[in-house]
């Protein structure tokens, strides 16, 4: 099992791309998961992330990252540094590996450079969103170590 891999600051010619792609596998699960129409997906993926990032790259707090194995872009990390009252965390917003990668401990490595970041920057919680159906991540983030601190829950009555 492959698992070598480092992260590397995102550089403004890739953000473009890589914002697409965030936003548009964002409101796939909103369209998915959330139940959403698609049109209505893609509006809320733009507004969210249009809210999150006034300065695209250069928004304060906000933290990109590509994921490279072998010398080759195989994935992201999107991080943000958060404070609610005294306490600092690093917020995921996402992890990504190409579906070509996927399968060889990648995930997980870029999740523990994720842990070395924090660490780093003095921060001594990381939290995270995953949607419910997102089977693959969540058991990720449990070998990990993490725990549910909420579970949000719905029933379509159609």
């Amino acid at each position: 099992m492959a698992s070598e891999a480092s992260l590397r600051p995102m550089r403004a010619d890739e953000y473009a791309t890589s914002i697409a792609a965030t936003k548009a596998g964002y409101a796939h699960d909103i369209e998915v998961s959330g139940g959403y129409p698609r049109s209505t997906a893609l509006q809320r993926s733009e507004e969210d992330i249009a809210r999150i990032l006034p300065d695209g790259l250069e928004t304060a707090g906000q933290l990109f990252f590509v994921i490279e194995h072998e010398g080759r872009s195989v994935g992201r990390l999107w991080l943000a540094e958060r404070t609610s009252g005294t306490l600092r965390t690093l917020f995921i917003y996402e992890i990504e590996v190409d579906d070509a990668h996927r399968g060889k401990g990648l995930g997980r490595a870029a999740m523990l450079l994720a842990e070395e970041e924090a660490t780093a920057r003095g921060i001594t919680r990381i939290e995270l969103n995953v949607f419910g159906g997102n089977e693959v991540a969540r058991g990720l983030y449990r070998s990990l170590g993490y725990v549910e601190s909420a579970v949000q829950m719905a029933k379509n009555l159609t």
